[in-house]
C-alpha cells in the first residue's frame, strides 16, 4: 500500500515538473495571415501619428456614404441668399408633430445647445452672456425670424454662432425650432403653444427638403 502511494506521488510530480518545463519552453506562435488585425496599432483620436498624411486619428466619413436616418439638407445654400430663401420658404414637414411632447424635448435640448447663450427665456442672457465669453446676443424679440431661419441657422451657423447640424438630428432640430418660436411669441406678447409651433414663414409654401431642425437665427447659439 505504502509502494502504491509513492508510485502515485512521484507519478505526480514527475507530471508537475513536465507540465513546468513544457510551460518554459519557447513555442512558435504560428503563422500570422493578418497580423494587423490581430495586432491594430493604437492610435488617440486627436493626437497627431504617422499612419495618415495629414496625421489626424480622427478620419472623415468615407466620400459618398451618408448615417443612417441622415435627410439631405441642400435645398438653401449656406450663404446669405439661401438663409433668406430658407426663411421666407422653408417650413416643417408636413405631419411634423407639433404636440405637448414634442414642445417639451423641444425645450429640453434647447437647454442642452442653446440656452448658455441665448438664455432660458431667449432673451439672449445665458450663463456665457453674463460671464462675458460672448457679447451682444440678441433677443428673440428683436429678430425677425422663422422655422426655416431657424433650421437653417442650426445646420450651417450664423456669425459667432457655429454650425450645430452634427449635434442634434434634422427632427431635433424641429423642436428646438418650435420652442425658439415659442419663446419668441412670449417675450413679443404672449400667445398660445399651438400658435408659436404654428408660426412658420410667412404663407410659406410646403418645402419637401426641409427636413430638419435647429435653434435660431441669432448670431450665436
Amino acid at each position: 500500500m505504502l509502494r502504491k502511494n509513492f508510485f502515485a506521488a512521484l507519478t505526480l510530480i514527475a507530471g508537475g515538473l513536465l507540465v513546468v518545463v513544457s510551460s518554459c519552453s519557447e513555442k512558435s506562435p504560428g503563422v500570422e495571415y493578418m497580423p494587423d488585425m490581430y495586432r491594430g496599432p493604437a492610435i488617440e483620436a486627436y493626437q497627431p501619428n504617422g499612419w495618415f498624411a495629414d496625421s489626424l486619428g480622427a478620419r472623415k466619413p468615407v466620400e459618398g456614404t451618408i448615417p443612417r436616418g441622415f435627410l439631405s439638407y441642400d435645398a438653401y445654400a449656406n450663404t446669405t441668399e439661401g438663409y433668406e430663401m430658407a426663411k421666407a420658404n422653408m417650413s416643417m414637414p408636413a405631419g411634423f408633430p407639433k404636440d405637448s411632447a414634442a414642445l417639451a424635448e423641444g425645450a429640453k435640448l434647447y437647454g442642452i445647445f442653446c440656452g448658455h447663450c441665448h438664455g432660458e427665456k431667449g432673451d439672449g442672457n445665458g450663463i456665457l452672456m453674463k460671464n462675458e465669453k460672448f457679447l451682444g446676443i440678441p433677443s428673440y424679440a428683436d429678430r425677425e425670424i422663422t422655422l426655416g431661419s431657424i433650421f437653417h441657422v442650426v445646420t450651417y451657423g450664423k456669425g459667432v454662432m457655429g454650425s450645430h447640424a452634427s449635434q442634434v438630428t434634422p427632427e431635433e432640430r424641429w423642436k428646438i425650432a418650435q420652442h425658439v418660436m415659442k419663446l419668441r411669441q412670449e417675450l413679443v406678447g404672449g400667445g398660445s403653444e399651438e400658435a408659436a409651433a404654428n408660426q412658420d414663414s410667412t404663407a410659406a409654401p410646403n418645402d419637401s427638403t426641409a427636413a430638419s431642425s435647429n435653434t435660431n437665427d441669432n448670431t450665436q447659439s
